[in-house]
């Protein structure tokens, strides 16, 4: 079962993109025009964020006390912290994302109409393959510039040395709005800014 656990970051855009293409077309199908869709893909986007931050903080890095919760929580995301370099670890499996996919449609369709569930949808899906591919390109890439270079800092950081802290990937929107961004004096001095 372990093969499953280990994926190549490139299968994630691969995989999940022409379905985010399809479930914008297929609002597109039912009524709706391309800005409209288009709005609801940002919104759905805007969401994924808020997802991203609550999983990370919330149930990856719950607090654990007995075998199989450990068990169970290193597998989710503490091989991640303990392993932070390995390149087949740093994306969700496509198998995990397929399954948790199901209740996530199923929420969205309690909120939306049948022809708005798709984008909507869509824009989450979209948000967590940038989710990906961002996570990914923070271990590996070397970006020279901002906004990439402040979120590979940001996240290291978060990795390496303020753990309860910096929840957000992709963004520090959420960290901020709850009160779990690092100081900027602890963040600046872990970074040799002072």
């Amino acid at each position: 079962m372990e093969f499953l656990t280990l994926t190549k970051w490139w299968v994630v855009p691969v995989l999940w993109l022409p379905v985010v293409c399809w479930l914008f077309a297929k609002s597109i199908q039912m009524g709706h025009t391309v800005r409209e869709v288009v709005l609801m893909a940002l919104f759905g986007i805007f969401v994924w964020t808020l997802i991203e931050y609550t999983l990370h903080r919330f149930l990856f890095h719950i607090e654990t006390n007995s075998y199989w919760s450990n068990t169970a929580h290193y597998l989710i995301h503490g091989c991640h912290h303990k392993h932070p370099m390995d390149s087949l670890r740093l994306v969700f499996p496509p198998a995990g994302t397929a399954i948790l996919c199901v209740p996530f449609w199923n929420i969205v369709t309690l909120f939306a109409t049948p022809s708005t569930t798709p984008a909507l949808f869509g824009g989450g899906l979209l948000g967590y393959v940038m989710y990906d591919c961002t996570h990914y390109y923070l271990h590996h890439g070397q970006p020279s510039k901002d906004p990439a270079k402040y979120l590979k800092r940001y996240h290291l950081n978060h990795h390496f040395r303020i753990q309860d802290k910096g929840f957000g990937i992709t963004s520090s929107l959420w960290d901020t709005i709850f009160g779990t961004l690092p100081s900027s004096k602890i963040t600046a001095k872990h970074n040799g800014l002072s």
